[in-house]
This record gives C-alpha cells, structure tokens and sequence, in this order.
C-alpha cells in the first residue's frame, strides 16, 4: 500500500512539473496593485469584450447616426505631422478606433454588467477626450492631460466624472495623481466597480460605487460613491444591469484589450 501511495504521489508530481503554464492555475493577485503584465495575462477569471477581428457585440448609441467605429491591426500617430489625428487603416484587427475623422457615435457593448472589473487600454491625440461609462451612466474621463499644470480636475484623466444638474457640474472626484503618459501611447484603466442596488420594489437603496481606479497601474480613485449619472451619459435609468459606454464623439480615440470579469473582494495586504 506504501509503495502505491509513493508512487501515485511521484507520478502526481512528475504530471504538476510537465503541465504548461497556461494549464496551472495562477495565483490571486487581486490586491489593486500593478503586477507587470496585464491582469488578463496574469490573473484567471477575465474574458474580452473584442474578439480581435471586428466590433460585433458593440453597437452605436444612436442608430439615426451612422456608427463609424472600425477595427485595425495598428494605430498611427504623427507628433509633427498630425499631433491631433490618430490613424489606422479598416481591417481585421484587434483594436478599434472611433472612425476617420476622430468624431463619430457613442459605441456600447452588446451585453450588460452589473459589479464586475474591468480593464482596457487607450490611446488618445494631442488634446482629445473620451471617457469610460460604467453601466453607460457612471464615467471615468479619458483625456490628453499628459502636460497638465496644477492639481488634476474630475475632468482631468482619470477623474470621476461630474453630473450636470441645472446647467452647472455637481460632484465629481479628481484622481489622485496625474499618471498620464504622452499622446500616441497606449494608457491602461483597471477599475473595480460597485454597481447600484435596488429593492424587491425597485427602489435604489445604495447608489454606485468605483472601489478603486487604476491609471497605467497608478492608484488614483478609492471608494468613490456616485448618486447618479455623470455628465453626457446614456439616456437611460440606473438599474442592477446596463451596458459599457465608450464615448466616441469629442476627439480621436483608440481602445483595445478590453477585458472584465466578475467583481472580487479585494485583497489587503
């Protein structure tokens, strides 16, 4: 029985030290730190929200205008001869840009989330802006703040975004620290989000929450309670499940990596 023991045990073994990596499970590194690569290289748990060819399980926000996002296999910026112009040529990729001229719809996910993480890369123009619209409601500014002077704004990169109650910004949370990198780079968000709650009657009884925000593995936002809508978002009513927004409209923008999985406990260490 010993001698069957021990050599189910070595056999164990010898089966654990010839697996591939990919096949082992990796370790929980959810402590909202940066850990070298992607968290969806890193971590299990994350599933794409591209499929690396075309935008299918996104669509336009407004289907009266025309949505002329498109996917590439690469992103071309010009310091000199374009400095406020991103450029890629439609094709089959695993990138995606908010159309030629830079301006065009909002584009939204097909599918709808509720607490979840996400993570996704960026890359802006000289002075262009977009955001990232948790549940299309709630969102995280994207904008050139690469040469800002003085403290960041809410409207700054990074920030959570105000709402816009009687013509004037309410609320809002600048981030802590500007971490933005040049235009024409890539940038990287990694959100932790909280969405709101509701009773058996509908009745909201906590409002959405942005546990923590990543800005190219910068710490910038931590537990930031939000009461309703920011500015400009979707025309639609808070609610447990609601799509992903990505604001294509007010300048040149690209995204790519875009990864989520369900929300989980952060860890403290």
């Amino acid at each position: 029985m010993r001698n069957v023991m021990r050599t189910t045990t070595v056999v164990l073994l010898a089966v654990l030290l010839i697996l591939p990596a990919w096949a082992q499970k990796r370790p929980e590194l959810n402590d909202g730190e940066a850990h070298g690569d992607p968290p969806f290289l890193v971590e299990d748990g994350w599933r794409p929200l591209m499929n690396g060819k075309d935008i299918s399980g996104w669509h336009g926000q407004d289907s009266g205008k025309p949505n002329e996002w498109f996917t590439t296999r690469a992103v071309q910026w010009e310091r000199f001869l374009g400095p406020t112009r991103l450029q890629g040529r439609a094709q089959p990729g695993d990138r995606m840009l908010n159309g030629p001229a830079g301006r065009t719809v909002n584009i939204v996910s097909d599918e709808k989330f509720g607490d979840l993480e996400l993570y996704l890369e960026f890359m802006v123009a000289k002075g262009s802006n977009s955001g990232v619209y948790l549940q299309g409601l709630y969102e995280i500014q994207v904008f050139d703040s690469y040469d800002l002077v003085g403290p960041p704004a809410s409207s700054d990169c990074g920030g959570v975004y105000h709402r816009w109650i009687d013509n004037a910004g309410v609320g809002g949370s600048a981030p802590a620290t500007n971490a933005s990198r040049r235009p024409g780079e890539w940038q990287s968000f990694q959100i932790w989000f909280r969405a709101p709650r509701f009773d058996a009657a509908g009745k909201k009884t906590e409002n959405a929450r942005f546990l923590r925000v990543l800005h190219n593995g910068v710490p910038i936002q931590g537990d930031v309670e939000v009461d309703g809508g920011t500015r400009a978002h979707m025309s639609i009513p808070e609610a447990a499940l609601n799509p992903i927004m990505l604001q294509g409209d007010h300048g040149p923008v690209a995204y790519r990596n875009i990864y989520v999985r369900p929300l989980r406990p952060i860890i403290e260490r």
